[in-house]
């Protein structure tokens, strides 16, 4: 795996971190038959709240053409309960947030939706599928 560095203080930079762990959850994704539909899906802030935005958005292999949006974590290791339990209910709320912002673009019928998390600890990859829902 490669560093990304930020020339200053020799040390891997957040967004470096952040991106190699969007590019290797879609590697991982992709092959198991999902499509990347978007990438980086972000909604500006409103007047009383933070905005939103979705990591991945793929279409799931199956036949009703699920939307899959992906939130992926990344730590450098297992510590304070590892990259999902960084998962907090105020960033479940923006992901819901920007899905609901994504799906109102869509003409026609909203097909089915779930939302899954690639968490990354160290060089382990844990795929959870349906990890939380909407309601």
């Amino acid at each position: 795996m490669s560093r990304v560095t930020d020339g200053n203080a020799g040390g891997a930079t957040r967004i470096g971190i952040g991106s190699a762990a969007e590019d290797r959850a879609l590697q991982h994704l992709q092959r198991h038959g999902l499509v990347l539909v978007q990438r980086n899906y972000r909604v500006a802030a409103g007047p009383s709240a933070r905005g939103g935005e979705i990591d991945l958005i793929l279409r799931a292999p199956d036949r009703d053409g699920t939307l899959v949006f992906v939130e992926v974590r990344s730590r450098g290791r297992d510590d304070h309960g590892g990259a999902a339990a960084s998962i907090t209910h105020a960033k479940r709320r923006r992901i819901i947030l920007a899905a609901r912002h994504y799906l109102q673009r869509l003409r026609g019928e909203w097909p089915p939706c779930r939302f899954d998390v690639v968490a990354i600890d160290g060089e382990q990859l844990e795929w959870l599928v349906a990890a939380f829902d909407a309601g």
